[in-house]
C-alpha cells in the first residue's frame, strides 16, 4: 500500500486597505512582479528599495519585518508622483481589488446619488474606473467636460434620521462599482459632490446651469445637515432667497457663512487638550477644524491651518493575514493647470478658542431643501 504524504506551505496574503476597508488582497509574488514591472519601465534610480525573496519558511517576526516593509514599499511608490500616479501602479490595485472581490467583469446599473436625494443612473461595466463613472455621470447630467474636474465621487454611508458619514474620496486605483457592492450593506452608497476647498472655484461652477444646480443643492443640503452655521438673520435671508428662486444670491449668503464648503467627519475621542475629551472633525478653506467637548462639557474650537498637503495615512489590521496600509494622496484641483494635482504637506497650528456660537441655528431650524424644485431630470 502506498501513501500520499501532503506538504502545506501557508501562503501569506497582504490586505491592502482604504480607509480602514478592504480594497483588495495580494500575494508577495504579485507585489514583486508589479515592482520588476515599474522598475523595468522607469529604471533602477526611481524605483524604492523592494524587500528581498527569502529561500526559508519566515519564522512571526520575519513575516511582521517584511509586512513593514512591504507597507513601506507601497507608501513610497504611492507618494512618488510619477510611480503613484502611472497607469501601471493603479491597475495593478484595480485588478487586484476586482479579483478579491470575485465580481466579473459585465454590464451593470450604478445609482450615483445628488445632495438633494435625487439618484442618476447610469450604465457601466463593473470594470469601469472611478474616472470614467464620473464622465458617465457628467455626461448623464449634461455637465461641460471643462467642469467634470470640479466634481468627485464619495463614499458615503447613511445613518439615522438623514445623517451621513464620509468614508472617503474615490480614487483612481478603485472600481467604484466594486467599492460600493463589496461593503453588501445597501446604507453604502456613491454621492457627488464639488471636489475642491476653494470656494473661489464657484465662480466657475455657477456660470453653468447644470454646475450651478448641483452646488445650490449640495449648499442647501449642508446647511439641513448643520455643517454650515446659519444664525437667525441669516435664516431669513436664505429663506426669502430661496422662495424668490435666486440661486447665485443664495450660494454667495452662503459663502460668507461658518464652515460653507466644510466636510463634516464623525465624532471621535482625542487626548488633547485632556485625554478622553470628544471631538467632531470638519475640512475645508484649506484647515481641520476641531470642536472639542471637555469633561466639564465645554466647548472649545480650534483649527490646523493646512497650507499643502500630501496625503493622509489610515492604518488597519486584520487578524491572521497581514495589512499592507498606503497612504493616499489627498487631490486638490489646480485652476491654472486645469487638472487634478497632489499637493505636498505643511501643517501650523491656529490656536484653541472658546466656540460662541449662542445664535447659531442647527441644521434642523432649517426646513426645506428647495434646490430642484421645479427642475426635472432633462433640465439635469
Amino acid at each position: 500500500m502506498s501513501f500520499l504524504h501532503f506538504t502545506v506551505k501557508l501562503l501569506l496574503a497582504y490586505n491592502i486597505h482604504v480607509n480602514g476597508v478592504l480594497h483588495c488582497r495580494v500575494r508577495y509574488s504579485q507585489l514583486l512582479g508589479l515592482h520588476e514591472q515599474i522598475k523595468k519601465e522607469y529604471g533602477n534610480n526611481v524605483v524604492p528599495t523592494f524587500p528581498p525573496k527569502k529561500i526559508f519558511t519566515l519564522t512571526p517576526a520575519e513575516v511582521e519585518q517584511r509586512r513593514e516593509q512591504l507597507e513601506k514599499y507601497m507608501q513610497a511608490v504611492r507618494q512618488d508622483p510619477l510611480l503613484g500616479a502611472s497607469e501601471m501602479f493603479n491597475s495593478f490595485l484595480r485588478k487586484a481589488q476586482q479579483e478579491t472581490q470575485q465580481i466579473p467583469t459585465e454590464d451593470v446599473q450604478l445609482e450615483i446619488h445628488l445632495s438633494n436625494g435625487q439618484k442618476v443612473k447610469v450604465n457601466i461595466l463593473t470594470s469601469d474606473q472611478t474616472e470614467d463613472v464620473l464622465e458617465a455621470v457628467a455626461t448623464k447630467l449634461d455637465l461641460p467636460d471643462d467642469l467634470v474636474g470640479y466634481f468627485s465621487l464619495f463614499l458615503i454611508q447613511e445613518g439615522v434620521e438623514g445623517s451621513c458619514t464620509f468614508v472617503r474620496k474615490l480614487q483612481e486605483f478603485e472600481l467604484p462599482y466594486v467599492s460600493v457592492t463589496s461593503l453588501r450593506n445597501p446604507d453604502y452608497h456613491i454621492v457627488l459632490r464639488k471636489s475642491y476647498w476653494d470656494s473661489a472655484y464657484d465662480r466657475d461652477v455657477m456660470e453653468n446651469r447644470v454646475g450651478l444646480n448641483l452646488l445650490y443643492a449640495q449648499t442647501v443640503s449642508d446647511i439641513e445637515r448643520g455643517w454650515i452655521l446659519v444664525n437667525k438673520d441669516q435664516h431669513r435671508q436664505l429663506k426669502s432667497l430661496q422662495e424668490k428662486g435666486s440661486k447665485k444670491e443664495f450660494i454667495r449668503l452662503a459663502q460668507t457663512l461658518k464652515y460653507f464648503g466644510y466636510i463634516k467627519f464623525d465624532p471621535c475621542v482625542t487626548d488633547f487638550p485632556e485625554k478622553g475629551c470628544h471631538v467632531i472633525v470638519s475640512a475645508g478653506n484649506n484647515e481641520l477644524n476641531f470642536h472639542v467637548k471637555l469633561p466639564n462639557n465645554q466647548m472649545k474650537e480650534g483649527s490646523f491651518k493646512v497650507t499643502r498637503m500630501r496625503c493622509w495615512r489610515v492604518t488597519s489590521s486584520v487578524s491572521v493575514s497581514s495589512s499592507v496600509c498606503p497612504q493616499y494622496d489627498m487631490i486638490m484641483y489646480d485652476k491654472s493647470k486645469n487638472i487634478l494635482c497632489t499637493k505636498l504637506s505643511s501643517v501650523s497650528l491656529r490656536g484653541i478658542s472658546a466656540s460662541n456660537s449662542a445664535n447659531d441655528l442647527s441644521g434642523n431650524e432649517f426646513h426645506g431643501n428647495y434646490a430642484f424644485e421645479g427642475i426635472g431630470d432633462d433640465d439635469l
